[in-house]
């Protein structure tokens, strides 16, 4: 007898283009400037708290929504930075990641036949979260090239049955910040309907050039109604630990946890230790934007030498490039090309449009030592 055949929850969804870019990069020796993630460690101060709550016995289940001094430290984190208080015990919840804390928060909201608006270009979880849960994917795009919210198509795709809206600012790809006139806009323009947020936050503290984050929290009409989804991954170099958090009022939270409590139940016990005994001084996540500045400024320097025309980068670790001096190739064929025969990986932006938008635009991660940095450098100098 045959096994039974698969239908697929997701038959449109492949692998990945991170995963493809980094397994080409890999096989042809290539500089991996394509996936999101450090070269460099962490601070050893954190790795030694971590180590330290594992030699004191704190290996076992944690509480369901974290460790209650973590979740203070987040609470006392977000009350300082955005003058908003979250209650730790009702509002806040360490999250195996952000990318679980998203589709969490979908999973909780989102009902069979609901609309969900994404920005578009927007980072490849968010459709599948939405159709993992039975909703529509109803996708507004960014203006082209500058990447700023276009409030006039997202007034005209609210509809009733819209139940929520993900933003992401400082924003992957594109590495634009939404400014305050804008979030506040977004908050009003949702202020009289029923539709949820979730403000995808993973990058604030990489904000570039005097720029404030301007967290959903900070905005009264979205701090209501919103989901802010943060790393510890991204702020702390740490990416393989997937340990973020979500703030959301009382309500909101008590939902999200009942899915919490099943798809992940809870979080590495003695990591949340560490993070919270790190926390205690807040100086690692204040100089943190300072320290990605002068990475982003060392790249862009060098990619003045270069025949790729830098776009504007605001906040992230990311460098969108445009590459129409270099090649005509369709984005994801220049980005295998760079990587065969150039020695640097890229992403292809189209990668983040539903069946691909071109634009001959090209997105670079710069979350790399300085040595990986100039070494690319000199590559791409060589285009």
């Amino acid at each position: 007898m045959s096994p039974p055949a698969v239908a697929s929850r997701l038959p449109n969804v492949g692998t990945t283009i991170f995963t493809v870019m980094s397994a080409l990069a890999q096989e042809v020796g290539a500089i991996n400037l394509g996936q999101g993630f450090p070269d460099f460690e962490g601070d050893p101060t954190l790795v030694e708290h971590v180590a330290q709550a594992m030699r004191e016995g704190l290996n076992q289940y944690p509480p369901m929504a974290g460790v209650p001094q973590l979740r203070e430290r987040i609470a006392e984190k977000i009350e300082a930075l955005y003058g908003r208080r979250y209650d730790p015990g009702s509002e806040i919840t360490v999250t195996a990641g952000a990318t679980q804390a998203i589709i969490t928060a979908v999973l909780a909201i989102v009902h069979p036949g609901d609309e969900v608006i994404v920005l578009e270009p927007c980072y490849d979880s968010y459709a599948p979260n939405i159709e993992l849960a039975g909703g529509r994917v109803v996708r507004v795009p960014l203006t082209p090239r500058t990447f700023r919210p276009d409030f006039a198509r997202i007034a005209a795709a609210l509809t009733p049955r819209t139940r929520m809206l993900i933003v992401n600012s400082p924003h992957n790809p594109s590495a634009t910040v939404w400014t305050r006139a804008e979030m506040e806009k977004l908050g009003a323009l949702l202020a009289s309907t029923g539709v949820f947020v979730v403000s995808d936050e993973v990058y604030e503290h990489m904000v570039f050039d005097g720029m404030p984050h301007v967290s959903a929290a900070s905005v009264p009409a979205l701090a209501e109604r919103a989901f802010v989804v943060s790393s510890f991954g991204k702020t702390y170099h740490v990416t393989g630990w997937k340990v973020g958090y979500v703030a959301a009022p009382a309500a909101l939270t008590h939902e999200f946890r009942k899915v919490h409590q099943f798809n992940v139940f809870t979080v590495n016990t003695p990591v949340q230790h560490g993070l919270a005994r790190y926390m205690a001084d807040p100086r690692p996540h204040l100089e943190l934007p300072a320290f990605y500045q002068r990475k982003r400024d060392l790249f862009r320097a060098g990619l003045e030498r270069t025949r790729l025309v830098p776009l504007q980068s605001q906040g992230s670790y990311f460098q969108v490039v445009d590459y129409a001096q270099v090649s005509e190739l369709p984005e994801a064929g220049f980005c295998q090309w760079l990587t065969r025969e150039v020695g640097v990986a890229a992403i292809p932006l189209s990668a983040f449009y539903e069946g691909g938008f071109e634009q001959r635009l090209a997105r670079l991660c710069f979350a790399k030592r300085d040595e990986t940095l100039r070494a690319a450098l000199e590559r791409l100098q060589k285009l």
